[in-house]
């Protein structure tokens, strides 16, 4: 964002792709997606996906400095909430082996919780499409379930294939079994049909509506693809299972206040200068107060206008 600022102030118009400093917000982007990917290998669905608040809050707190935003206590109450549901989840995330191999992956994907949930999802997910596709139904919360009902296959994917890929590493070859590639093209699939639905939901609706229910759903899918498919709260305390609930709850509060805030700050912009107009003397106040009608007057020496206004 601040490489696309910069470039518009440019008295010479670049292409974007010339700016280092965007290559190196891409590379950072890049790394830190690769890191996402790699700690669903080491940690649990239940763990991981609820920490993408992090890049909400943070975005917000670092903008401040790269994009001289203003932080406002509501900022700062969405950041203790965040903060505070973090040390929820890792205190009371699911203590489960992580150590997945291609075996165990192919016996979760015939265990008869897994079909069920899937015989579900394939349902919800076609009677959206239905509404989507035949109805012309574009509502911002069907465009985002169906990104959530993808979504919770691609965590499904990208764990066994991260686990998969860690055990390799570390010498058990788990790349020969059938399996990993059959994960592979179901995270490759159901990761190209979010971008689809989701860049859908960012053309029709403000960001500042998309990302907070965008996140809602795509952890509350991800934690029940986790609970279901990898069983990870199977041995789980009710007191464990109710704090790590809450602390999804305080992060999703965390993230709707940074939104609401955000598009609090947007509409405090009352109007757009357009500049001089030539020939003609603009009035004081192009704005027009809350309780007139009128969108302000060019005024000319005419006394016709003048007697009007």
């Amino acid at each position: 964002k601040c490489a696309h600022l910069r470039l518009v102030c440019q008295a010479e118009q670049k292409p974007y792709s010339t700016s280092k400093l965007w290559w190196c917000g891409i590379s950072l982007l890049g790394l830190g997606e690769l890191g996402n990917f790699t700690a669903y290998g080491f940690a649990p669905i239940t763990l991981v996906a609820p920490l993408g608040c992090v890049s909400v809050i943070g975005s917000a707190f670092i903008s401040a400095f790269f994009l001289k935003k203003t932080i406002r206590t509501a900022d700062i109450l969405a950041g203790t909430l965040t903060i505070t549901g973090i040390n929820l989840l890792v205190t009371f995330s699911p203590n489960v082996p992580q150590e997945l191999t291609a075996r165990q992956v192919q016996n979760y994907l015939v265990s008869w919780p897994f079909l069920v949930y899937s015989i579900l999802e394939i349902i919800i997910f076609c009677i959206l499409l239905y509404f989507y596709k035949r109805k012309a139904v574009k509502h911002i919360v069907v465009l985002l379930m169906m990104v959530a009902v993808l979504a919770s296959l691609t965590v499904i994917a990208v764990k066994a294939v991260s686990s998969m890929i860690a055990l390799s590493v570390k010498g058990k070859m788990q790349l020969t079994y059938s399996v990993f590639y059959i994960m592979i093209v179901l995270m490759a699939t159901s990761c190209a049909f979010q971008i689809k639905f989701l860049n859908q939901a960012m053309h029709l609706y403000e960001a500042t509506a998309v990302v907070p229910i965008n996140y809602v759903f795509f952890t509350t899918s991800a934690i029940i693809s986790g609970v279901i498919f990898y069983q990870e709260f199977q041995s789980a305390a009710l007191l464990n299972v109710f704090m790590f609930l809450f602390g999804c709850l305080l992060s999703f509060l965390g993230v709707i206040i940074i939104a609401r805030n955000k598009k609090e700050e947007h509409l405090q912009v009352h109007f757009i200068d357009c500049g001089h107009i030539p020939g003609q003397k603009l009035t004081g106040k192009i704005q027009p107060d809350s309780h007139s009608s009128c969108y302000g007057t060019l005024n000319k020496e005419d006394d016709s206008v003048k007697r009007q206004s």
